[in-house]
């Protein structure tokens, strides 16, 4: 990996982090309940978007990334918005901290409920959006 992607992926990273704190602050602000909503909406949303690069950065027919050699655009894309941006976004370690602090106050039928639903949205929402990518976008 080129000094030039890892300086993409961490300035996409700072960014992510900047919206991940942006639409929990906005979805907090109208959610007043114990259940962690902002950082399900945040990891579902982040899984869909990252399906959406990949699928549409993915050749159907071979399965790799087109022009994903570093230096490329695909590359660079996949390094910043992909690697940077979503994975600074998205906050599975959130996600299981909430879980554990649902059971740890008593309400372990939530935590569980939160722990498999956050696990099935996103990875459901990732297929949705990998599908979506290559359907609109036909892959590059």
């Amino acid at each position: 990996m080129s000094a030039a992607l890892v300086g993409w992926a961490a300035l996409g990273g700072g960014m992510g982090a900047a919206l991940r704190y942006a639409v929990d602050v906005a979805v907090t602000a109208r959610w007043r309940r114990p259940f962690p909503l902002a950082t399900l909406v945040v990891n579902v949303s982040g899984s869909l978007l990252l399906g959406l690069l990949v699928g549409a950065l993915t050749d159907p027919a071979g399965g790799a990334a087109a022009g994903s050699a570093p230096g490329s655009g695909s590359a660079t894309l996949l390094a910043l918005f992909g690697t940077g941006v979503l994975g600074g976004y998205t906050t599975f370690s959130t996600a299981s901290h909430d879980a554990i602090r649902l059971a740890r106050a008593g309400d372990r039928g939530t935590g569980l409920a939160y722990a498999v639903a956050t696990m099935l949205a996103t990875v459901l929402a990732a297929l949705l959006g990998l599908w979506l990518g290559g359907l609109w976008l036909g892959g590059v």
